[in-house]
Order: structure tokens, then sequence, then C-alpha cells
């Protein structure tokens, strides 16, 4: 996370056109800029990006892998709105930079300008006004559908398609459900039957809604394949992204009587061209991706992108991130000592990684720990790699960074067994010959962490030897032989180099000890070679801490 000082004023880049209340609330923030270029070319936006630390972007911005090719300071991409189609997200993720949508603001615009698509379509009321605008009268070719007693089916029971199902509730139609990430029989306290398979659903309903992102798995589940298992003269509604209702398939069955009609608001390619059949086909009513377009949306996710983009700046968490998955923020007090416990962790132990990795083992004793098991992970490999690899790493970047380089990851939760719940991070280096010495095959690091009730972070062992210790501050760590005098030789040193030893642990392991000192300020490398020159001293470290 990033923390932001006093004194420190972010950039922020709008790079497409944002209601002027988001742009109001940008100014009014002490520590934001704001940098208002919409409409901005592809070269022209590459070559400013790295000026700002955010950038937040409709759907007319193109963020391309060639934006952000060099990306300098930018740190999270915000989009307004939901679809984050014009984002190259592989390319914002190996930068290391969040991209997050504003999905909950513009919620209820989107559910109701599709229910909306959904009662002009029943009742034939785009053609009627037409038929009216030209001076005529007919009433028999407009012969509407009634929404009492017909059964909805609803694609998609996240924000949008539950607000709908509320609405449909109210227009006493029977709602039933398709959700590939709902594992439940019924929603909404049991008023919305749940199908398992969305072509199971098809011949119990009478319309269909969609309200699912863009995915390999949802584009075209509905078109020439499956069809067929519609009820006859089904109707469609489609206000969620073009392609997930296969255009061709829909004009087949509108042809052939399979399906009765549609309305779309999403279209494969926006705008469609200007032959497309769905433009002036009879059966469908149209509009040009209108959802989230009400002055309150707007509104909305403009102030949501801008505050949730600084919030992360700030270092207040992360909302909204479409390219953070399995990372919470939403953590209980010991869930949020334990992600910080590994972070010092890791750090400690990074300098005593020497010879490469290729697995790191995370080890989480405890059920409560377990939701945070993604953001602990995260954390410790930043705090863990970052030394070792020329590539900045955050919380975004670093596990497609560790994948990339062949470093297995494993993580291993256990129901508590302990006292309390409990940290280790293993570190396992390569064997074989390395500079000219041969090692065995388990090169490995190792360290377990605890938090008591006091809900302060500690050490109790380092490589095998038992300690009790708060890693916070400048610390050094050494290792000795376990003899006479090597305690005086440390305090030496540092007594001369100025530097004060404000705790200590010291463990034993048959003939070694490990020294782990907290001290008030850094070492100059020079007093770090004298304690290495001295027989007796076989490995010193120094490392930085966040304060306790």
């Amino acid at each position: 996370m990033n923390t932001a000082t006093e004194t420190q004023t972010f950039s922020v880049l709008v790079a497409d056109k944002l209601a002027a209340e988001g742009l109001e609330w940008i100014e009014s923030q002490s520590d934001a800029q704001l940098v208002n270029k919409p409409g901005l070319s592809e070269d022209e936006l590459a070559a400013i990006v790295g000026d700002h630390d955010a950038m937040i972007v409709r759907g007319a911005a193109k963020v391309t892998a060639k934006v952000l090719e060099n990306p300098g300071r930018l740190k999270v991409i915000a989009r307004a709105g939901v679809g984050v189609d014009n984002i190259d997200l592989d390319a914002a993720t190996a930068k290391g930079i969040v991209v997050m949508n504003t999905a909950e603001a513009n919620t209820i615009s989107t559910a109701e300008h599709a229910f909306t698509l959904m009662m002009a379509r029943c009742r034939n009321v785009a053609p009627a006004h037409m038929t009216m605008s030209q001076g005529g009268w007919d009433r028999s070719n407009y012969v509407g559908t009634q929404l009492a007693g017909k059964t909805l089916g609803i694609v998609g029971l996240g924000r949008i398609g539950s607000a709908f199902a509320e609405r449909a509730m109210a227009f006493d139609m029977d709602v039933v459900g398709y959700d590939p990430f709902i594992n439940a029989d019924t929603m909404m306290d049991g008023k919305v039957k749940m199908y398992r398979e969305f072509d199971d659903m098809l011949p119990h309903v009478d319309i269909i809604t969609f309200h699912v992102p863009a995915s390999e798995q949802s584009m075209g589940m509905l078109g020439s394949h499956n069809f067929n298992k519609c009820r006859k003269g089904v109707l469609i509604v489609n206000a969620a992204r073009g392609g997930i209702v296969s255009e061709d398939g829909l004009l087949e069955a509108l042809e052939s009587g399979q399906c009765g009609g549609a309305a779309l608001d999403v279209y494969t390619s926006e705008p469609p061209e200007e032959t497309s059949k769905l433009r002036n086909h009879p059966k469908v009513l149209t509009t040009p991706h209108l959802g989230a377009s009400t002055r309150e949306a707007q509104q909305a996710v403009g102030i949501s992108a801008a505050s949730q983009a600084l919030a992360y700046l700030r270092g207040e968490g992360i909302r909204g991130a479409v390219n953070a998955g399995g990372l919470r923020v939403d953590l209980d007090p010991i869930q949020t000592v334990f992600v910080d416990l590994a972070d010092r962790m890791s750090r400690l132990i990074s300098p005593m990684v020497t010879r490469g990795i290729t697995t790191v083992t995370i080890e989480m004793h405890g059920k409560q720990l377990f939701p945070a098991a993604g953001t602990i992970e995260r954390t410790a490999l930043v705090g863990l790699l970052s030394s070792h690899l020329n590539v900045p790493l955050n919380v975004i970047n670093v596990s497609k960074v560790a994948e990339e380089r062949g470093i297995n990851i494993r993580i291993v939760t256990e129901e508590e067994k302990l006292t309390g719940p409990q940290l280790s991070i293993e570190i396992e280096g390569p064997s074989g010959a390395i500079d000219g010495e041969t090692h065995p095959a388990d090169q490995t690091r190792r360290i377990v962490g605890r938090v008591y009730d006091d809900l302060r972070p500690r050490v109790i062992e380092v490589n095998g030897y038992h300690m009790d210790m708060v890693p916070a501050g400048h610390m050094l760590v050494a290792q000795n032989d376990d003899r006479p005098g090597m305690i005086g030789i440390v305090g030496t040193i540092m007594g001369k180099a100025g530097v004060n030893i404000a705790d200590m642990a010291i463990s034993r392991r048959g003939d070694t000890a490990l020294m782990v000192l907290k001290i008030d300020n850094a070492p100059e490398p020079g007093s770090i070679d004298q304690l290495t020159e001295n027989d007796g001293i076989r490995k010193v470290a120094v490392v930085k801490l966040p304060a306790e």
C-alpha cells in the first residue's frame, strides 16, 4: 500500500469527459491536483501518463499496452463506470497499476434502463410512437405483452441483476435466475429459484435479461446453438455487454419466430455498422448504450472514481479493484496485524536469501486468517522479493512477477491446532553447485511469527533459532559461533560506530547462535565489514522495518 505524507500532492489525470461534480470534487481535495485532458490520442496519452499518480477514464479513452509502456508515477487507473474493456488489464497488472471500477455507483440507473427496455419492448412503445409521430393511428398492430404472470430469467444476480429482480417482482413477475458464481438453490430470501446450468433455465422463461460481464464464458452464451431450447417467442433484453447474446444467432431466431423480440443497449461493435440489421429490425428496440447515462449516475461514478483512486494513493485501502483477485482490505484487527507481520517477517528474512528462490511456502494456522490468505501471500512476496528483483513490485503485480520467474508459491492453511494463530514463511533455494560450492537440496530459510492478545507482531523463530521479538525499525541479524566474546565483539563495533543497541534477542542452536538486534540507526557499511572480518562471525544482515 502507498502511504501519503502531510505535504504530498497527487496529480490526477482525467483522460475522459467526466461530470462536473467529479471534477469539482477532485479540486476540493487539498492533496489532489486536477489535470483535465479528455480526448487525447494514444500517443498523446502515452507521452504524459507517467507524470501523474492516478488516471480516471470512462469508456472513450483507450488505455493500451503502449500507453502503459512507461507508466512513471502512475499507480492507479479508475474507471468511472463498470466495464474495463478499454483498459489493458494485463499490461496494467504487469506494471503494478491498480485498475478499479465504480460498479456500485450506477447500479440503479443501469437496472432502471434495462427494465425500461423490457417494458417498452413488451408494449411496442417505440414503433407505436413512430406511427403517431408520422400522423398514423394503429392500435391493432401494437398489441403488447403483459408483465404480470410472466416468468423472467435473470442471468447474473449481482447488484444490477438483483435490482432488476426487485422491480420485476413488484410487477408480479415470477423470477428465476442463473449465475455461475452462486452455489445456492434460491436467492433473495427464497424468492428467486436458481438454476445450476444456463441451458436448463431456457425452457422455463418468457423473458431473459442479462447482467453479467464480458468473459470467455459469457460471450455468445445465447445463440443459434441453444435458442431452440427457449420457449417459442421468448423476449431478450441485453443491457450488459455486446456479444453475450450472439447477434447472428439473435437475427436467425427473430426471423424464425423462435425469438419474439429483443431490446438491446449494447452491441458487439459500438456503434454498430450503419448497415447492421439490428438498427431497423421491426422486432428489435435499440438504444445507444445508455445504461448508466443519467445525471445521477454520471455524478456518482465521477465522484466515486476519484475518491477510490485518492483513497488508494493515501494508503486507505483498495475499493473496486478488478485486477487484484484474492486481495482483501476489509480485514478485522487480528487479520490486519497478521498482514503487517507478513510484511515485517518477509523483509527480515529476505537478506538471508542469497542463492535464489525456487519455492515459497506460506503457512497459516487458524481459521481466522483464511479470509486474509491472499492478502498475506501478496504482502509477504513483496517484502521477500523487492530487494532481489530489479522491477517495481506491489501487491498487484507480485504474483505475476513471481510466476514469470518460475517461483513456485505454496499456500498451506490449517485449522488452529496451536494456542493461537501463527504464520510461517519458508523459502527454498536451488540445490547443486553455486559459486563453486556444492550445496544440499534443502537450501531453506524459515521465519515464524505470532500475534498475541496485545496485537503486537512478534517473530518467534528464524531458521530454527527460537526467540520472541517485535520486528520493527532498524535491525541487525548476525549468525556466529557459539563461544565466549561474540556479544562483546558486536557491542564494541557498534559502540565505536555510534550505533545504540535498543534491544537484543539471542538464540542458540548446536554450535552456533543467532543475534537479532534492534538498533537506533543504521550502521555504516564499514562497520558491517568490520563485523564480518571477525573470526566467529559467520553472516551479518541489516534491514529497516516499519516503526512499531
